[in-house]
């Protein structure tokens, strides 16, 4: 008897340290549940964008092609800047001070319309890197509470052995010795198959200002992003291989490797909402969509670099 007892102190002392453990979590995801990482102010970009008839924006301005790479034009376009590149062009003609002086002005604008897209690039990619970051910090918190529930399931199973197995030594009577210990078997049984829960428990996450959603619908419907940073995803002369946009070759990773290529499925996904309950998979599935596009909104950087370099021989 005094087996079954020090079984049981132990039981309780285990079950009531998990139960704080699962205290300080269910806090951390009450606090993580609503985005902290949108800006404050919300801008309203001029909603104007570039043209995306880019073999004409290019055969129009051959002039520029011995200078220029077709990507380098497309984003001058873009800028609203073309003019100024050929006011430039004209002015080198011209070896005087003060063409010399009108040439630094035109570059300095053309610079200041540069530094504004770099930042508004900076700033989308800040933001899905903050909101990778909230979503993979929920989703640990999602897997402690999974394993702590299995962890809860392994020691009910553990203790409902050792507890059959004390209370059939302490019954003399054998039908009862063995009625107690299949018990004891059968609870124990019990309990670790409840730990077979492929999907775990879920968790309420909101993200009505949702990144994903616009990328995986190909058509911005909201103001998450500049029309500058949409543009350099959707043209298609961008693209690193296939001719097709950024976006549209990341939608295609994403349908293969998050969704398993089920359409139907991704398009129900709670991803693409304005947020609710989510399993540990979808979370961490979320994570790694946001890091692609934060990597990708980066690389856009590679395509400016060029263009800066393609300026500055071109006023040397």
């Amino acid at each position: 008897m005094k087996k079954l007892l020090y079984f049981l102190a132990i039981f309780s002392l285990l079950i009531s340290c998990v139960s704080k453990k699962n205290q300080v979590i269910k806090q951390n995801i009450l606090t993580l549940k609503d985005s902290y990482c949108k800006a404050p102010f919300q801008y309203n970009y001029v909603n104007k964008f570039p043209s995306y008839n880019s073999d004409s924006i290019i055969a129009a301005n051959h002039d520029l092609k011995g200078l220029f790479s077709d990507q380098s034009i497309l984003i001058l376009n873009a800028l609203d800047n073309l003019d100024e590149v050929h006011q430039i062009m004209e002015l080198k003609k011209d070896t005087s001070l003060e063409s010399q002086v009108k040439v630094l002005q035109l570059k300095s604008k053309i610079n200041s319309k540069i530094t504004i897209a770099l930042t508004e690039l900076d700033a989308v990619a800040a933001e899905f890197d903050c909101e990778g970051e909230r979503v993979a910090q929920i989703g640990n918190y999602v897997d402690n509470l999974n394993d702590s529930r299995n962890n809860k399931l392994i020691l009910y199973s553990i203790v409902a052995g050792a507890a059959a197995s004390v209370a059939g030594g302490i019954v003399q009577d054998n039908g009862w010795s063995n009625a107690i210990d299949i018990s004891g078997g059968v609870l124990g049984a019990g309990f670790g198959l409840a730990t077979l829960n492929p999907k775990g428990k879920k968790v309420e996450f909101i993200h009505s200002r949702n990144l994903l959603r616009d990328i995986w619908k190909q058509k911005l419907e909201s103001t998450n992003f500049p029309p500058f940073v949409w543009y350099m995803y959707t043209e298609k002369k961008f693209s690193t291989k296939d001719g097709k946009p950024i976006i549209q070759n990341i939608k295609k990773r994403w349908l293969h490797f998050q969704f398993d290529n089920d359409l139907k499925a991704a398009d129900k996904s709670v991803i693409f909402s304005d947020g609710g309950f989510y399993r540990s998979d979808d979370l961490h599935n979320r994570a790694a969509m946001l890091n692609q596009m934060q990597s990708a909104t980066r690389t856009i950087n590679q395509n400016i670099n060029y263009l800066l370099l393609d300026l500055d021989r071109l006023i040397l």
